[in-house]
């Protein structure tokens, strides 16, 4: 009797225990991970604590941009503000360009790459937005912690409170490196008809068809073969979603690390920045219907 009550007990101490680590593991998962997975964008902050990906970034080089442009503060859709660098077409428009910043933050580099894409599309508003409400990193592990913290919701405020500050007649194009570029994708899916032309340098692509099928606009993304982040695999299968969504993709893929264009990037490839460059300009000359 004394062995069937002893086997009983060791019975139920050892059903209570993985009882236990169930609700554990459970528990864990709850607070760290999100049903189906994370977003796109919250899967390439994920990337931070990646070495190989945060060792590939060296920190910009100092820099003060002293051009045209201002700073200005508009709603958000949150019930907050939002401040961004904006340099405003001579003649009344309501074409708008969106750039989006690498993980460093809306330095003095993304608002002189404003200031090159001001001077090269005439007629075009640019707006450069602040997804980190005014935080700028000037180190690796610094850009990475910022990056992290980025709250889905409020950079999704930001940038339609931009929309909303554009108007109701706005045709919105957007572009933007590394954290930049995933969100420049977001930006054209929130845009919904407003959308006009996206440019994505190797940024996180969006997983879902459903999504994607939303698009108003066809999509340029500018890819490193050598990015250990934006893997060309991960390219291969944004082509086959998109593919999928009956959406147009241009790939552009360069023999080159991943931030090899990124403005703030003091190793950039001048070469392939410049071709990239170009082909980025011409396909947002043409979707915003402008003359070359």
């Amino acid at each position: 009797m004394k062995r069937i009550w002893t086997l009983c007990i060791t019975l139920l101490s050892v059903v209570t225990m993985a009882s236990a680590q169930k609700a554990t593991s459970q528990s864990t998962l709850s607070c760290c991970a999100k049903p189906g997975g994370p977003t796109a964008t919250e899967a390439f902050a994920m990337l931070a604590s990646d070495k190989d990906f945060s060792g590939g970034h060296d920190a910009p080089l100092p820099y003060s941009y002293e051009g045209e442009g201002q700073m200005i503060e508009y709603k958000t859709t949150d019930g907050q503000s939002a401040k961004a660098f904006e340099i405003k077409s001579n003649t009344r428009s309501d074409k708008y360009l969106f750039v989006i910043h690498e993980w460093w933050g809306l330095n003095d580099y993304i608002k002189k790459e404003a200031a090159t894409f001001a001077s090269e599309l005439p007629g075009v508003n640019v707006i450069a937005l602040d997804l980190y409400d005014g935080q700028v990193a000037t180190t690796p592990d610094e850009a990475g912690k910022i990056m992290q913290g980025v709250k889905t919701d409020r950079a999704q405020a930001i940038i339609k409170g931009a929309i909303m500050y554009a108007g109701p007649n706005a045709k919105i194009a957007s572009i933007g490196w590394c954290f930049g570029g995933g969100w420049s994708l977001q930006t054209a899916l929130m845009a919904g008809p407003k959308a006009a032309a996206c440019v994505m340098y190797y940024g996180m692509p969006e997983k879902d068809v459903a999504k994607l099928k939303t698009l108003n606009t066809d999509v340029l993304g500018i890819f490193a073969l050598q990015d250990k982040g934006i893997s060309p695999q991960i390219v291969e299968q944004f082509q086959k979603d998109m593919a999928a969504a009956k959406k147009k993709l241009t790939v552009k893929n360069y023999d080159a690390v991943h931030a090899f264009a990124n403005p703030s990037n003091p190793k950039y490839n001048q070469q392939y920045a410049a071709d990239a460059h170009a082909l980025a300009l011409a396909y947002l000359r043409k979707n915003l219907k402008l003359k070359s």
